[in-house]
């Protein structure tokens, strides 16, 4: 892998544990919209830096979904929940960005935070092993 895409990765990666600490603090904060938006972005750029180790990038959101499901998920890479977690993420990210009347409350912003570090940490253990091959 070049040192260009290796950064890239790194940033990313880096980029998702900022977003992670947003998200605990706007739960804390009872921003629950908010604290789902940062937990889906913590997973999207994980997911965008494993997308690379493969050199891959989605264009769109629904893209990331479904190249990662497809590379990632289908292959065995990585566990089906996480790629469950990313779509699940997206899906609240997207109702608490737009509907006027959200259905994000405390409840579904703790899981989102919940899902959105497992998925940070087993993406990060996934780039480790991958960068050292």
């Amino acid at each position: 892998m070049d040192k260009k895409t290796s950064s890239l990765i790194q940033g990313y990666i880096e980029k998702a544990k900022e977003k992670l600490s947003v998200t605990e603090s706007l739960v804390k904060l009872k921003a629950y919209d908010d604290a789902v938006s940062r937990a889906y972005y913590a997973a999207f750029h994980a997911a965008q830096a494993v997308l690379l180790t493969e050199g891959l990038s989605a264009q769109t959101h629904q893209g990331l979904v479904n190249l990662f499901g497809l590379h990632f998920v289908k292959t065995g890479k990585v566990d089906r929940k996480f790629g469950r977690y990313l779509s699940n993420l997206k899906d609240d990210r997207e109702n608490g960005d737009y509907e006027i009347y959200s259905a994000i409350d405390q409840e579904v912003a703790e899981k989102a935070l919940i899902e959105a570090q497992e998925f940070v940490e087993e993406m990060d253990r996934f780039l480790k092993q991958a960068l050292e091959e």
